[in-house]
Parts: structure tokens; sequence; C-alpha cells
């Protein structure tokens, strides 16, 4: 998530609408791990 805090912050002063999304637990093999964090805009625009 801290990769993609100053991104968020300046999206926040942009007054941007998004969502993050944070994968909290895996079940077997997984492309990412428990942490891993996405941020999509409302333009569809996606960081993390």
């Amino acid at each position: 998530m801290l990769d993609i805090a100053e991104e968020l912050d300046r999206w926040v002063g942009q007054g941007r609408d998004f969502a993050v999304a944070t994968v909290v637990a895996v079940g077997g093999s997984a492309p990412r791990r428990p942490g891993a964090a996405l941020a999509v805009d409302a333009g569809g625009t996606a960081i993390g």
C-alpha cells in the first residue's frame, strides 16, 4: 500500500473518486500476497 500512497495523495488533492482493494488472504498459489493493494479511479486508471 505504501507504494501507491503518494499517487493516492495526488488523487485526493485532485478530488478524484477512487476505490482501493487490498488482498487480505489467499488460498493456494496467488499472484499477490496479503497486503497487496490496487486503486482504480472513476475513469478506469489503475495503480498498484
